[in-house]
């Protein structure tokens, strides 16, 4: 027979997840790795005056430019915002070739600025070993490598990093993800870039775009495996993981071909990654619903700290296309319809950037019942963490608030997969009028009527929910799942 353990009084497990919940909410610090890219192909976006202080209403701290604007610059100045400005493909060749042109492109596009404006990254070049320019190529390393003795030559520039941003299709097999590995006529250019981004503690910077990938891959489950819907996962034989989104699958294959040329050292950034709200009629996917379901779903991802399969525990840096619709892009619709924003200001569609409530989101919105709730939606026993991942992903990409389970909410801790789960699962099914559909999850979850314990109001409805969550006779109480594991 099992040992039986003591029970503990409510008001002692009260106190004590107290203080737990009270040292982790003052000792935790936020961290950054949501980032945009600031365009400017258009000739009708906001000053930057306006740009900045739209930045300032939203959670967003880093901003990817695709040059060295000294106005944006001047406009970021003591935001704390971190900047992450580009050399042009065509200056590669002239900073390959001479030092000197090298300092005085730091000398003009970054000494002005700094350390006002936080200048943390500069690309040098976009795509450039897909860009189908075959001088380039070998001179890219050679105008890193000056930039860098540049940057070291100045004090005040010396934490600055180097890098160049690539597309996916350096890649020459990226599925499943631990087969990922870089197109072999790559090979020898891109080991001399990894040695140079390891020496100097620079990241590799990657185009992951799910959207292209849904457009090219017929597989009936591809849309919602894009967008972080419920879906039956893809599993890798190599590593025997199941992914539950494009985006993960995406950038561990990355991850794999950078292990496997010797850079498993190597941090990876998300340079762009972002999906059009419109498109041509022959545009598949481009519509307002995906795109927020997509953009939604990765920053609920991104804010979940559970990280890739391959890099667990931590979020990548990622920077979303694009932070205004750029007019004058060529090409089909879709290039000029990525902006997450309007030009006065106004979101296209509502992924939770706003650092305070605003207007009801576009698209679709959750109707809301006054009725108590009598049931509650949790997970079902057995179910892996990287479907309840999806569940979470799916569920706080809805509208629901979800900002009580990010780091520093009253209901982040315990910082689990199956807690975070359980209350974004619950909380979207309450807030759906207690439709019985919205309690499915693709089988994954179960109503559980009743009230059997009046921790349950604290729990689900996370008025205490900090304070409410700790151990039990070895389980787990944790919002929502408390209805039927709870043994007071």
């Amino acid at each position: 027979m099992a040992e039986e353990n003591p029970k503990l009084s409510p008001s002692l497990l009260l106190f004590a997840a107290l203080q737990l919940f009270l040292f982790f909410f003052f000792s935790a610090s936020s961290q950054s790795f949501i980032g945009v890219n600031y365009g400017e192909v258009a000739d009708n976006l906001p000053p930057p005056s306006a740009t900045t202080t739209l930045l300032q209403s939203t959670s967003i701290s880093k901003v990817r430019l695709y040059g060295a604007d000294p106005a944006i610059l001047r406009a970021l100045s003591g935001t704390g915002v971190g900047v992450f400005i580009g050399v042009s493909n065509g200056e590669i060749p002239s900073l390959a070739s001479d030092p000197a042109v090298a300092n005085r492109w730091i000398a003009s596009n970054v000494l002005p600025f700094i350390p006002s404006t936080n200048i943390l990254l500069i690309s040098v070049g976009n795509e450039v070993l897909t860009s189908g320019d075959p001088t380039l190529p070998s001179q890219l390393l050679p105008a890193m490598q000056n930039l860098h003795s540049a940057l070291l030559s100045v004090a005040g520039a010396d934490q600055i990093k180097i890098s160049t941003v690539h597309s996916m299709a350096v890649l020459g097999q990226s599925e499943p993800p631990s087969s990922g590995a870089f197109q072999a006529s790559l090979a020898d250019t891109l080991k001399g870039l990894l040695g140079f981004l390891e020496s100097t503690g620079s990241p590799f910077a990657v185009n992951p775009y799910p959207y292209f990938a849904n457009g090219s891959d017929t597989r009936p489950e591809t849309l919602a495996f894009c967008l972080f819907q419920p879906n039956q996962g893809r599993f890798d034989p190599g590593s025997r993981i199941t992914y539950m989104n494009m985006f993960d699958a995406q950038v561990d294959a990355v991850r794999s071909a950078l292990n496997g040329l010797g850079g498993k050292d190597v941090e990876i950034v998300v340079a762009e990654t972002g999906w059009p709200y419109k498109g041509d009629p022959n545009e598949v996917g481009a519509t307002v619903e995906n795109a927020k379901a997509y953009n939604g779903g990765l920053v609920s991802h991104l804010r979940s700290m559970v990280g890739t399969p391959l890099m667990p525990g931590k979020s990548v840096d990622t920077y979303f296309f694009a932070l205004y619709d750029e007019d004058l892009k060529p090409g089909p619709a879709s290039e000029r319809s990525f902006g997450l924003y309007r030009l006065d200001g106004t979101m296209n569609y509502d992924i939770g950037l706003a650092r305070s409530v605003q207007a009801a989101p576009a698209g679709p919105s959750l109707p809301t019942s006054a009725k108590k709730p009598t049931g509650y939606c949790v997970p079902r026993p057995g179910v892996s963490d990287a479907q309840l991942q999806a569940n979470l992903d799916y569920a706080c990409a809805q509208g629901i608030d979800c900002t009580p389970i990010q780091a520093g909410g009253s209901c982040y801790l315990p910082n689990t997969v199956v807690s975070h789960a359980a209350y974004a699962m619950n909380l979207f099914y309450q807030k759906s009028v207690k439709n019985p559909g919205n309690c499915d999850f693709r089988q994954t979850a179960a109503l559980v009527m009743g009230n059997p314990s009046a921790w349950v109001d604290c729990l689900v409805h996370c008025a205490l929910c900090g304070a409410c969550q700790t151990l039990l006779h070895g389980a787990l109480l944790m919002c929502a799942v408390s209805a039927y594991i709870l043994d007071i």
